[in-house]
């Protein structure tokens, strides 16, 4: 199939620029969310009504393939900041540390394959079509495929699980990006599945992997409950973006949704292990000017003030992410172990949910709640919090640097 040469191949393209922002997402008669289906374009929190969509967009954030790609990729991630390529080759060290090459497609590619098989399995007959944000193929690559495909509806899952500028909103704003550079305005619906930081099959292989660590340092003689600490590592984003995420009215305080989401889902993991141990969400990958106040502890301090407190180990828990993207594998593996070595901390880094089975069956169930509707009481979630909304609401993560840009799956701003 077309859609499969497109999301398969590693065969090298000339490098071409992301496409630019968009300019305006069109709004239908009668509708109050942009391109989207029936079923959410009214606007209400959760969709009510089944849709037989035609076709799944999985939406990647991208990474370079090689060294020649490293300082494009660059350009396009910080693309409109005017940062010259001398700067941002101070910041390429961790990918040239990996010979250029981001894990993060590889990833995407493996996912892909394995939603196509749980979606065939279960007979649903739904093509899985994969884009980028900053790197080939993106978003308008396969929704142009999609389209000359003869697909019309679809149902987009970011590779993101919880409410922020970058990992939500970003994501909604890509497909409208998309919408116009195509120039399928009105031709096409695009829904987008809700966050699903507090899904079972999400939160099922972390709690899998913590148990794992637990055993492995038990086994080594450690006592959980006052020589291990648990860190809960997510990439770290400007306090103004944590603060604007999720929408204005929840007023969850101070990190806005994403801060709160993250510890709901700790403190879930813990409680679901019966565990005592010692933990804490914290923070890493930060960038940007150091006047800009970004979320913290970074991991690297928190884990400075552990020995002082009689802690022997570390297990480290990458839950901010989905898989093994390149700041796990050197934000995590690489600094935070030499961190801990450096200490004579034993550290322990768990799974991401990769490919694991019940991450891969939990996208495909959600997959299923928007074909048949299912009621908001009866979707699986694991905090409070959830299930989040099928719809973003007004005001939500908005970006305090770019403010509201045209975006897809949510109220119009």
């Amino acid at each position: 199939m077309a859609a499969e040469r497109l999301a398969s191949t590693t065969e090298p393209e000339p490098f071409r620029p992301k496409p630019p922002r968009a300019t305006h997402a069109a709004v239908a008669d009668g509708c109050r969310v942009a391109g989207a289906t029936a079923a959410t374009c009214a606007g209400e929190p959760y969709a009510t009504e089944p849709v037989a969509y035609d076709a799944v967009l999985l939406l990647g954030f991208g990474g370079p393939e090689g060294q020649d790609d490293v300082i494009p990729y660059l350009r396009n991630v910080t693309g409109g900041r005017g940062i010259p390529d001398e700067r941002l080759e101070e910041v390429a060290h961790h990918y040239r540390h990996f010979g250029g090459v981001s894990p993060i497609n590889e990833h995407n590619r493996e996912l892909k394959a394995a939603l196509d098989a749980e979606i065939a399995a279960r007979g649903l007959g739904l093509p899985v079509y994969w884009g980028n944000r900053n790197w080939m193929p993106y978003v308008s690559d396969a929704l142009q495929q999609a389209y000359d495909d003869g697909h019309r509806r679809f149902l987009s899952i970011a590779t993101s699980a919880y409410s922020s500028y970058s990992s939500c909103r970003q994501y909604r704003e890509d497909l409208a990006d998309a919408v116009e550079a195509t120039e399928l305005s009105l031709k096409v619906q695009i829904d987008k599945v809700r966050p699903f930081f507090d899904h079972p099959g999400f939160v099922g292989p972390f709690v899998e992997g913590v148990r794992g660590a637990f055993e492995d340092l038990r086994a080594r003689g450690f006592d959980l409950d006052s020589e291990v600490e648990v860190l809960f590592s997510t990439h770290s984003i400007p306090n103004a973006d944590a603060d604007r995420s999720g929408p204005p009215e929840n007023s969850l305080g101070p990190g806005g949704a994403y801060v709160a989401q993250h510890a709901a889902v700790a403190e879930r993991i813990m409680t679901e292990l019966g565990s005592d141990a010692p933990w804490q969400v914290v923070f890493q990958s930060r960038s940007g000017p150091p006047q800009v106040p970004w979320l913290e502890p970074d991991i690297n301090d928190a884990m400075e003030e552990l020995p002082a407190l009689g802690r022997k180990a570390v297990v480290i828990v990458p839950l901010g992410f989905v898989s093994d993207h390149m700041e796990v594998l050197w934000d995590l593996d690489t600094e935070a172990m030499e961190t801990a070595e450096r200490l004579g901390l034993v550290a322990v880094r768990t799974p991401t949910p990769g490919t694991h089975p019940a991450y891969v069956a939990g996208l495909v169930d959600l997959i299923e709640e928007r074909l048949a509707a299912t009621p908001p009481a009866e979707r699986p979630h694991l905090t409070d919090l959830g299930p989040w909304y099928d719809v973003c609401r007004t005001g939500c993560c908005e970006n305090k640097r770019l403010g509201f840009q045209p975006a897809l799956a949510g109220l119009a701003e």
